[in-house]
């Protein structure tokens, strides 16, 4: 083909073929994530149209839209017809898909079982390549109070300051306090510094009347309790 020929824009296609008039007479739910996907790239390149460059995306993370999250800027712009403000357009429509999936998550405010911990925090943690550790602050009636964020990258002694933990759940009255990671790696297994941290936690908060009520170690499709395990 041509250099000089026209990339495969979507406003060039017929317009039974194009997603967007497909989306406004037919509706979004008839859409394939592809043809969805297209929308937001606009067009393709030289050699396929705006759908065909989307589909082979989606191919290399078998369709798969978490996966596709994943993706970096720098691993998108590896296809041919994306540059940075299709790599850009792409991830934040996948970080405005995650941060609504975190806002359902937040409508169940109330702590019922360690499932409901992983529905709640699963949007937040599950799709990271790296590991972070949190802290849920709930109250005598189980139902959240605040959610922090204190440490990324890994745990340790150092990075997670049991002071700072219990100084929180002061000030904003909780009575209870449920940890919560995530393993990249896929693994469930909780480790030594895991279980050393939950007891130092909770050994901590009995003096003050603030229980540990559960530990969880979370991945993209799966968690660990310790609640559940009986190694509380």
């Amino acid at each position: 083909m041509s250099e000089k020929s026209p990339s495969f824009s979507i406003k060039n296609w017929s317009k039974d073929d194009q997603p967007r008039e497909k989306l406004y007479h037919k509706g979004k739910e008839t859409l394939s994530n592809a043809e969805l996907v297209a929308i937001i790239i606009g067009a393709g390149n030289r050699e396929e149209s705006a759908v065909a460059l989307s589909k082979r995306i989606l191919d290399s993370v078998a369709n798969n839209l978490s996966e596709l999250g994943k993706l970096s800027l720098a691993q998108l712009k590896t296809f041919k017809g994306i540059g940075e403000a299709k790599a850009i357009s792409i991830a934040a429509a996948m970080e405005l898909g995650r941060r609504r999936r975190e806002g359902e998550a937040l409508k169940r405010k109330k702590i019922e079982s360690s499932h409901s911990v992983f529905e709640f925090m699963q949007p937040i943690l599950g799709d990271l390549p790296h590991e972070e550790f949190w802290i849920i602050y709930v109250n005598n009636s189980n139902r959240i109070i605040q959610k922090n964020q204190l440490s990324k990258g890994g745990i340790t002694g150092t990075l997670v300051d049991i002071r700072l933990v219990l100084k929180t759940a002061l000030q904003v009255g909780a009575t209870g306090l449920i940890l919560v990671h995530n393993h990249p790696s896929g693994t469930l297994r909780p480790s030594h510094m895991d279980k050393q941290l939950t007891q130092k936690l909770k050994l901590a908060g009995t003096s003050l009347d603030i229980k540990v009520l559960d530990h969880l170690i979370i991945t993209e499709q799966a968690y660990f309790s310790f609640s559940d395990n009986g190694i509380l």
